[in-house]
């Protein structure tokens, strides 16, 4: 069982917790969140992870993602969600968190914090969480701007690190 906690729109936590289950995200009452962390992994060399999510995964099956991440657990703060969803889905750990950007959505409930994170391990130290994502690969700073412009790259992540990929864009010019 994953608990939840729950927030409002000025990121508070309301009290209310949240029992998870395949797919309930959309029943989340209007107006309430949950705290979701996303990380976009970038190794020393200048490299950045991509993974392709599982295609029993019940939001964007199968499609290559810039980052590891999901819901924070009841008492987490989005920084240790970040490390603990970055470790369980990569067997990484970050030297370093930035925080990003925090977006609301309405559509999936929920409040993302959007964090990179800097590396500096063996590149084939990369291990995938079973039922999470099937592949990986480490593409330079073209590779990434090339997959945030992909069909399978998932818009609404690309859109959440639209400063960083930005900042990317001009560093290739």
């Amino acid at each position: 069982m994953e608990l939840w906690d729950l927030y409002d729109s000025e990121g508070n936590r309301t009290g209310e917790v949240w029992e998870r289950r395949h797919g309930n995200f959309l029943e989340i009452p209007n107006g309430r969140y949950h705290l979701v962390s996303d990380i976009l992994v970038q190794h020393k060399d200048g490299t950045f992870l991509l993974c392709k999510r599982h295609t029993c995964k019940d939001v964007y099956p199968g499609y290559w993602e810039a980052s590891a991440g999901g819901s924070a657990l009841y008492g987490e703060t989005a920084e240790e969600c970040a490390r603990r969803e970055l470790f369980e889905e990569t067997g990484l750990k970050a030297d370093s968190l930035e925080l990003i950007n925090i977006s609301f959505s309405d559509k999936s409930h929920s409040m993302v914090y959007c964090f990179t994170a800097s590396v500096d391990c063996n590149k084939d130290a990369v291990v995938l969480q079973e039922s999470e994502t099937t592949e990986y690969k480490w593409v330079d700073a073209a590779g990434l701007i090339e997959y945030s412009n992909s069909d399978l790259a998932i818009k609404t992540s690309v859109k959440r690190y639209e400063s960083f990929y930005d900042k990317v864009r001009s560093m290739l010019k």
